[in-house]
């Protein structure tokens, strides 16, 4: 099963993993996820199959958090998106659905990057709100007690079976956003839209991100956080050739060219801790809605 590697230039599982708030929270929980095929017509025969797994809670670690650092965004963007096709041009064209038939209950940065951004969204998201997650998987990073504290939690990606193992959400529907760019969701619907180390695998951001404007409240906001590890195969050809600060200038003007959004903020939270290593980076861009 492949990991992600280094991105950029040179420089079936029930509810019972809900936790407690933060103080009596396990660094680790260790689980089955048990997947069924073959249960609907033309399928197959029925099968099961488990898969064990650990998933980081980011709580309990020796990893420290603050503070975190504002990223000043500067380019200036022309009026006019000044992207082309070639941009966007991917090493691996084939179907994307074909690249994640077999899920992946793995994570694609470490735990400190993990951690950081499961306290950022602590921090950050007020109780109470109806909450999308982008290009979701069978984790979304959030902490373990958003199920009880949060209104709706939805989440929408490529894999069901990632999506069915995820049990923060509440709701979810598999789709393809590069093969289809809609958002299944009524306008006006959510408080806060999430999107985690996957904005570089697509190829229609900035329709995407007029979708993600039109579902959200106003004053709703969107929290697109981003690493320096990715599937080189899969992530667009610009992304490759840019390095972090680029990143973010790069989403910052995303986020222009879709439009309705107040000025972006960008920040580095990045862990640190008690090993003299360097973790994988956590970056931070968050546009509110107008209105």
């Amino acid at each position: 099963m492949a990991d992600p590697e280094s991105c950029g230039a040179a420089v079936g599982n029930s509810n019972s993993n809900k936790g407690p708030a933060r103080g009596d929270n396990p660094r680790y929980l260790d689980y089955e996820l048990e997947m069924k095929y073959g249960n609907g017509p033309g399928e197959g025969n029925p099968r099961t199959r488990g898969v064990l797994v650990r998933r980081f809670t980011g709580d309990s670690t020796p990893y420290k958090f603050t503070p975190v650092r504002p990223v000043r965004l500067v380019k200036e963007w022309p009026e006019e998106a000044p992207f082309t096709p070639k941009d966007f041009f991917r090493a691996d064209e084939q179907n994307d659905k074909s690249f994640y038939t077999v899920p992946r209950f793995v994570y694609h940065i470490d735990e400190p990057a993990v951690s950081a951004l499961t306290q950022y969204y602590r921090r950050e998201i007020k109780p109470k709100s109806d909450i999308l997650d982008i290009c979701s998987s069978w984790v979304s990073h959030y902490p373990l007690e958003f199920p009880d504290v949060m209104g709706r939690i939805s989440g929408t990606s490529m894999s069901k079976w990632e999506l069915g193992a995820n049990d923060q959400l509440s709701d979810y529907v598999a789709r393809d956003l590069n093969e289809e760019p809609v958002l299944p969701y009524e306008d006006n619907s959510f408080d806060v839209v999430t999107c985690v180390v996957s904005i570089d695998y697509l190829i229609h951001p900035i329709e995407i991100l007029k979708e993600v404007q039109r579902v959200l409240r106003p004053g709703g906001k969107v929290i697109v956080s981003q690493s320096n590890r990715c599937f080189p195969s899969k992530a667009i050809a610009m992304w490759l050739n840019m390095n972090d600060r680029q990143h973010l200038e790069l989403i910052n003007g995303y986020f222009q060219y879709a439009g309705g959004f107040k000025p972006r903020k960008a920040y580095d939270i990045t862990a640190s801790g008690p090993d003299d290593i360097n973790y994988n980076p956590m970056f931070i861009v968050e546009a509110v809605k107008e209105g």
